[in-house]
């Protein structure tokens, strides 16, 4: 029997720059797969998360929707930032949506991903714009104190880094302040250490230095779901935004993944809809085909 293709994109997300930000790999099904395949597939790329788009036939939208999951290495999750402004360009940049509003049914309920349009640079003699970046709407993630209190157990976690908080998202991961954002970046995690803390993952955060033109840092290690660190985890932002509301008193936030690779989110927070809208930029670095 002739094998069919499965066309695939890599996507690095939350950046402009080839081989920064995360990758996502994003493969287009023309019909369901059963799990242990998508799991396998995503075992297979080995990146912090492979995610599947298929086209879902309701003609009163109108916009496309597309049914899409997230797969880690190792598990499924119920929701991945990076990976979503991933599936939302390879659809926006290969043409294969008309409008500039996807949705995707997942998991955590309907999503939306919005291309918006950059800005021609001052000097530009082109009316065109330079390009677009993308506007996720996802549900803001819950922050509460923890009720684990071993300070020293995070502590040595992350290579004695001095922990000035520690707190609980409603995902189950720990949210540890540290003291500055430079404290984020130089901090060595002890993959070992935190796999064995209670909890799903770990995010860690700080203010940013005065004039880098950030509102803060933050990185993500999650070694149980087979992500040591995850370079640009957009959802950790949906538990991000609404914490610095409270400590900058303010709704809009420009935030620095300060993890090796790097990455740059650009936040609103809706309070009242408990909404939080992700912007980034993406670029495609390999495409192919899948056998099965």
């Amino acid at each position: 029997m002739a094998k069919k293709l499965v066309k695939y994109c890599v996507v690095d997300a939350f950046t402009d720059t080839a081989f920064k930000g995360n990758p996502a790999a994003v493969c287009l099904l023309e019909e369901e797969k059963d799990d242990k395949w998508l799991q396998s597939v995503a075992a297979e790329f080995n990146l912090s998360e492979t995610c599947y788009l298929i086209p879902l036939n309701e003609p009163t939208n109108t916009n496309p929707r597309f049914g899409l999951r997230w797969f880690t290495p190792v598990d499924e999750v119920d929701l991945c930032g990076h990976a979503t402004l991933a599936a939302a360009h390879f659809l926006f940049s290969y043409g294969l949506v008309k409008t500039d509003t996807i949705e995707f049914s997942t998991r955590s309920g309907i999503l939306t991903a919005k291309r918006v349009p950059e800005p021609k640079a001052s000097n530009s003699q082109d009316d065109c714009p330079t390009g677009y970046s993308i506007e996720l709407d996802f549900p803001v993630v819950q922050v509460a104190e923890a009720n684990f209190n071993d300070v020293l157990a995070i502590s040595k976690s992350l290579n004695g880094a001095s922990v000035v908080e520690i707190n609980e998202t409603s995902k189950g991961d720990h949210f540890i302040l540290l003291p500055s954002g430079e404290a984020v970046v130089e901090c060595q995690p002890q993959i070992d250490l935190i796999q064995n803390c209670p909890g799903r993952g770990m995010i860690i955060t700080g203010p940013a230095p005065q004039g880098s033109g950030f509102d803060f840092y933050s990185r993500f290690f999650c070694p149980k779901f087979g992500i040591n660190e995850d370079p640009v985890c957009g959802s950790a932002h949906c538990a991000l935004a609404p914490y610095w509301r409270k400590k900058l008193g303010k709704c809009d936030f420009v935030a620095l993944a300060a993890s090796p690779r790097g990455g740059v989110v650009k936040l609103h927070l809706d309070d009242e809809k408990q909404r939080v809208f992700l912007r980034g930029k993406a670029v495609a670095v390999m495409e192919g085909s899948l056998l099965v």
